[in-house]
């Protein structure tokens, strides 16, 4: 593959940094960095891996079957009677929850500006809406993708400049990324679901799937994706070693005020830069996802203009969630609470998407003798598993927090949820099993 065609793909792929790398991403790791240091790197360092497994398995259903995930979600139940209500579930939650995260978007990319601007809010908010629906209207989407592409490398030159700036302990950073430690505290699993929420965006499976090149051979795929994934968790990592030297109450104004006594004022333009980025790149990839998704359920391959990029279907999803995340903006709400519980809801809703990918992956009426092998499928099977862990903990924390109770103090319930986690990760193994035999 030549130098070119190489840079290319990889910026064509950026577009999944781009819409995981968003004010979600800014706020959760930055919060975390701040009020655990560096001791949940560790979860980005997994959700960055995760991300990875996760998009290769989408973008190669595309490839090797020419339907992308959305479509092959719809064939595999389109014999079934709950067909309806599983396509209406996964729509109402990639939509619903690309409409919660462009709230955050629009409003973090306004908070980016603010923090070197008196500019209105309420009128950023709307010049930035109008630039972001010319850009969804661009012809084609490999175009928009090369666009946030180029966003996120003014991003990624921002936060890691800062980063590095601030001279953090890199022993510290080791040891974090590595060791898992679940610090005492509701806010503890709040914020690691959050970031794996952050990085593994359950709509970004169907945008990447949705803009894969049928024409790209699996190996251009796997290069592009992996060098722009890998890429945009190292962003994250910056982000949180960035939120470090916050002390107490975090917010974007503290943490530029931190910045500006550290490293000097050009700091707070870098970090303005940086949250500016996150939130117009992610302005335009949420919408754009919600309508790849809504385009895979429900187009007709009989009449495909129902559904092309430039039909009123396809643009009034994008709409409805760039109006959304608009209306909310404009209505006031504080950024950082509504950022956070996107990122949680999310993180809740990974393990039901990655058990219809999973699914998907080893159906050979889709996908012929490309199914997963056991390599595949063990690495599908261990996120998975780790997505239902996490999620499962962050609800009893929920449940104890409310009703004044810790299953978690002697470690016993952590093995209690890691064990009902594998036998729900037994039964899907069953259905699998009995997908690759059908």
């Amino acid at each position: 593959m030549a130098f070119k065609t190489r840079i290319l793909n990889i910026l064509f792929w950026s577009v999944i940094s781009a819409a995981f790398i968003g004010p979600g991403t800014i706020t959760t790791a930055a919060k975390a960095g701040a009020t655990f240091g560096f001791d949940l790197l560790w979860a980005l360092v997994f959700s960055t891996i995760a991300c990875l497994v996760l998009q290769e398995a989408s973008a190669r259903i595309t490839i090797l079957s020419n339907h992308n995930l959305g479509q092959a979600i719809a064939y595999q139940f389109r014999d079934k009677s709950i067909r309806l209500l599983v396509l209406a579930v996964i729509v109402g939650a990639i939509i619903l929850g690309s409409a919660a995260y462009q709230t955050g978007n629009i409003l973090g990319a306004v908070a980016g500006i603010s923090l070197v601007s008196s500019i209105s809010p309420q009128l950023l908010i709307l010049v930035l809406a109008f630039i972001a629906a010319l850009v969804l209207s661009l012809p084609t989407l490999q175009n928009l993708a090369r666009f946030t592409g180029v966003i996120v490398i003014f991003m990624g030159i921002a936060f890691f400049t800062t980063a590095i700036m601030l001279k953090p302990d890199l022993s510290s950073i080791l040891k974090g990324s590595f060791i898992p430690i679940m610090p005492a505290g509701m806010e503890s699993g709040l914020l690691v679901l959050g970031l794996v929420g952050t990085t593994v965006v359950p709509y970004n499976l169907f945008l990447g799937s949705g803009i894969s090149d049928k024409s790209q051979s699996i190996q251009e795929m796997r290069f592009g994706l992996s060098v722009a994934v890998i890429l945009g968790g190292i962003i994250s990592m910056a982000v949180l070693v960035v939120g470090s030297v916050v002390q107490g109450e975090f917010s974007f104004q503290t943490l530029a005020e931190v910045l500006d006594s550290r490293i000097g004022s050009w700091a707070t333009y870098l970090l303005a830069l940086g949250l500016f980025a996150a939130g117009f790149s992610s302005l335009i990839t949420a919408p754009l996802a919600s309508a790849l998704t809504a385009q895979g359920l429900f187009g007709d391959e009989n009449q495909p203009e129902r559904w092309a990029v430039n039909s009123r279907n396809f643009r009034l999803v994008w709409g409805f969630v760039l109006i959304s995340g608009v209306s909310f903006g404009l209505a006031g709400f504080k950024p950082i609470p509504v950022i956070i519980a996107a990122q949680a809801l999310n993180g809740l809703l990974l393990p039901f998407i990655s058990v219809f990918l999973l699914m998907v992956t080893n159906d050979p009426k889709i996908l012929g003798k490309n199914i997963n092998g056991m390599p595949s499928n063990c690495l599908l099977g261990i996120v998975v598993w780790i997505s239902f862990i996490l999620g499962l903990i962050n609800i009893f924390k929920a449940a104890g927090s409310a009703f004044q109770f810790d299953m978690f103090e002697s470690g016993k319930g952590i093995l209690l949820i890691s064990g009902f986690s594998g036998l729900i990760m037994l039964w899907v193994g069953k259905l699998i099993y009995r997908i690759r035999q059908s």
